[in-house]
């Protein structure tokens, strides 16, 4: 019960955080600029400068189907947590005066990205979406093999800066489209940060020894693949090991202090658990 009630009170802290932030990028850097972000969040703005509706109730309007399609396909407290979260921010853009903080449209382009993005992010966190379109996309990428979550987003946002741009002007649909790659930046490192998993194969003549290192001194696990060489046919033990972005460069060190030639490969992994691999406490 106790540890219920922390994790509780940890994502009302993220969500919280991220209802603020998502509101410091909306109103704080792009409705000055007329800028748009993209998905949802980017329909509504669209719209509000189209239209003249308020961009509070847009947003709220525009969120309930996918929160509806969520509660039906991932869950009631998802759905609970994400209506509240998307309520929050429409009534953090219809109460609280942000300030207009810069008139350059470069910064506004980038620092509204951030914001924003760190905002979706921390509301991710707390196990809430700020914008329905990654529900979407989610509900959307099971149903095929063809595409992943971030393509069919992609796809999404071209359209709806095709239409900024001409209901709007190209230069308002180009530092958009600025403005959502900082976002999905922002967002990213939230999400994964310096504790994104990357996937080491080593390949040398002295893999036991760097195993063994890389066990003992680091003490994370370690996989031998067995394995031949190309040309000679003789056999050759291949490591594979997950470690973070913070652990890469000793793993490396590691192998390069036995053998400086060992051949080392390394792959970003979109998502890594299981075995000696922990999530972060914050998921």
């Amino acid at each position: 019960m106790k540890e219920h009630t922390i994790r509780i009170f940890k994502d009302v802290i993220l969500i919280s955080f991220g209802i603020l932030s998502a509101g410091m990028g909306l109103k704080g850097f792009l409705s000055s600029s007329g800028f748009i972000d993209g998905g949802v969040t980017g329909i509504s703005m669209l719209l509000a400068d189209v239209m003249g509706i308020p961009l509070a109730i847009l947003i709220l309007l525009f969120n309930i189907p996918f929160i509806i399609v969520g509660y039906k396909q991932i869950g009631k407290w998802f759905a609970l947590k994400s209506i509240l979260a998307i309520a929050g921010l429409s009534l953090c853009l219809a109460f609280i005066r942000y300030p207009d903080i810069t008139p350059d449209l470069l910064l506004t382009a980038v620092f509204g990205g951030f914001f924003i993005g760190a905002g979706i992010g921390l509301a991710m966190r707390g196990g809430a979406v700020l914008d329905g379109t990654e529900i979407a996309a989610l509900l959307i990428s099971r149903q095929t093999a063809m595409f992943r979550v971030g393509d069919i987003i992609l796809v999404m946002n071209i359209f709806i800066f095709s239409a900024a741009a001409f209901l709007k002007d190209v230069q308002v649909a180009l530092y958009s489209i600025l403005t959502y790659f900082a976002a999905s930046k922002t967002l990213d490192f939230i999400l994964h940060g310096i504790e994104e998993y990357t996937a080491l194969i080593i390949i040398s003549d002295k893999s036991e020894e760097i195993r063994l290192k890389i066990i003992n001194e680091l003490r994370r696990g370690i996989t031998v693949i067995k394995g031949k060489k190309g040309l000679s046919g003789v056999d050759q033990d291949i490591l594979f090991c997950v470690v973070t972005r913070l652990e890469m460069g000793r793993v490396k060190r590691c192998a390069q202090e036995i053998d400086k030639d060992a051949f080392i490969v390394i792959d970003a992994l979109s998502d890594a658990e299981g075995g000696l691999v922990k999530k972060s406490k914050l998921h």
